[in-house]
């Protein structure tokens, strides 16, 4: 039996769609490199959380102590949530690792991104709106020294 894809969108819409069909109210599924936690909010449909084990991206060496957020998931890249008017926030910015910095969207499955790591909030390593594959490098985050 092979591995399932937990990263794949169509397995966790799939996985979303029968929870919420079962009435079951979450699942949380744990494995060595990460975590995916799915979350039925009632008729809202569900909410769905994702950590990896970051890793920096090859070929990056920056000249001081940085941490790299990747994409948990293939979708579309989000800096503000989509339903928000607000105006993006600048960058450079402080950061906490509970701070939420992005979103990964697929459908009506808006996934937030942790930063990870407490820093500064350097770089964005993607477009804004732009489609992003399971561990492309989305933010960087200067640490501190």
């Amino acid at each position: 039996m092979s591995a399932i894809d937990f990263s794949d969108p169509a397995t966790i819409a799939l996985l979303s769609e029968a929870l919420t069909a079962a009435g079951v109210d979450g699942l949380e599924i744990s494995q060595p490199g990460g975590q995916l936690r799915i979350i039925v909010a009632g008729e809202s449909g569900a909410r769905i959380s994702s950590t990896e084990v970051a890793s920096p991206a090859p070929g990056f060496a920056p000249s001081f102590a940085s941490a790299i957020v990747k994409a948990p998931m293939a979708g579309r890249f989000c800096v503000e949530h989509p339903a928000t008017s607000a105006a993006q926030q600048n960058l450079p910015r402080s950061v906490s690792d509970a701070d939420i910095v992005g979103f990964v969207g697929v459908g009506h499955i808006l996934l937030p991104l942790r930063a990870g790591h407490s820093g500064v909030l350097i770089r964005l390593l993607a477009e804004p709106g732009a489609l992003v594959g399971f561990g492309d490098p989305l933010f960087e985050i200067e640490l501190p020294s």
